[in-house]
């Protein structure tokens, strides 16, 4: 039974809670929360005993054994290292950071401390990606040329604005599902080989808060990669793997996979096109807290694929960081 304390009261807790509580290997035992009001309701609603507002007191509390770090992402670093140092397991919620230098101290810390350590890209750890994974190196689809995505939530009025804005809410999903792709059809270098221009849209109150953006990737193989992500509007998803024999489409939304079905599109050009449904009893929140006992109970410091590893989550910011900049740079800021 893992006893897990939870850094943060915000909605993403709220929902990785009640996975946790869902699971017979897990039990939430402490929480910490600055806000005193809302960390007495998270509290109560979950039935947690121990609350801290101090949060050095819970990443302290020897009846914890997994910290899940829900702050917002300009905070992950200095708790994730703090975690570490205690040598606590760690779940540390998508975007790894909002910079590299935090990226690079985090994963120094969690391998110097021998501890496990997973970013919350929590689809990753879904049913659905495996079969993704087996459809790129089937070869159904061929040769990979090209991969676009798109992710569109009206979220940014709630957005930590520290948080830089949709790139590191919306796009790293998106920009992690291509690296995924270029990994499994091209090995483990062929994602950092590239060239990229990013466009975007700040917003009006914040500079630093990029509302909309676009990115544009070629990698040195010839592979094209295209990707938008709003947090300003909509509420809408969509990516595609462009292969030379067929291309696949995913149905349902496959950042947020769900407990039943999870439908894929495969059209084999100028043959036929055929639906795949992937049924799963979890969704992708509950598969990443088993992913999380499973590795702790086998002794695992990173998890194994599909889910991100440590370099996995260093190379996704790599590339965030970059559509960032390139925005920021046309900007002029």
């Amino acid at each position: 039974m893992l006893r897990w304390g939870i850094l943060g009261t915000s909605f993403i807790s709220d929902t990785v809670a009640k996975s946790i509580l869902a699971s017979p290997g897990s039990r939430i035992t402490a929480v910490f929360g600055r806000n005193e009001a809302r960390l007495e309701a998270f509290a109560a609603k979950y039935n947690i005993a121990v609350k801290y507002q101090d949060l050095e007191a819970l990443i302290d509390d020897a009846n914890v054994d997994v910290v899940y770090v829900g702050l917002p992402s300009h905070m992950h670093s200095s708790a994730v290292i703090a975690a570490a140092k205690r040598g606590k397991a760690i779940l540390s919620e998508k975007s790894l950071a909002t910079t590299m230098e935090d990226a690079h101290a985090m994963i120094a810390a969690v391998e110097e401390a021998d501890v496990f350590f997973l970013e919350g890209l929590m689809y990753l750890c879904h049913p659905l990606m495996e079969k993704i994974v087996s459809i790129v190196q089937s070869g159904v689809l061929g040769t990979v040329r090209g991969m676009s995505g798109y992710y569109a939530a009206n979220i940014w009025k709630k957005a930590n604005p520290l948080g830089m804005g949709t790139i590191y809410n919306l796009g790293c999903y998106p920009v992690s599902l291509v690296h995924l792709v270029m990994e499994t059809a091209f090995g483990s270098e062929a994602f950092a080989k590239r060239q990229v221009t990013g466009l975007g849209n700040l917003s009006n109150q914040d500079t630093l808060h990029i509302r909309d953006a676009s990115l544009n990737v070629r990698f040195d193989n010839g592979v094209l990669a295209t990707i938008q992500s709003t947090d300003s509007s909509g509420n809408d998803f969509s990516f595609s793997i462009l292969g030379d024999k067929g291309a696949l489409r995913f149905r349902t939304n496959p950042w947020l996979p769900l407990a039943g079905d999870n439908i894929l599109e495969i059209k084999t050009y100028g043959v036929s096109t055929e639906e795949i449904v992937v049924r799963a009893q979890m969704d992708a929140f509950a598969h990443q807290v088993k992913r999380v006992e499973d590795c702790i109970v086998q002794g695992l410091k990173e998890a194994p694929r599909p889910s991100p590893s440590w370099a996995n989550s260093v190379e996704i910011m790599g590339l965030l960081t970059e559509w960032e900049a390139d925005i920021k740079q046309r900007a002029n800021l």
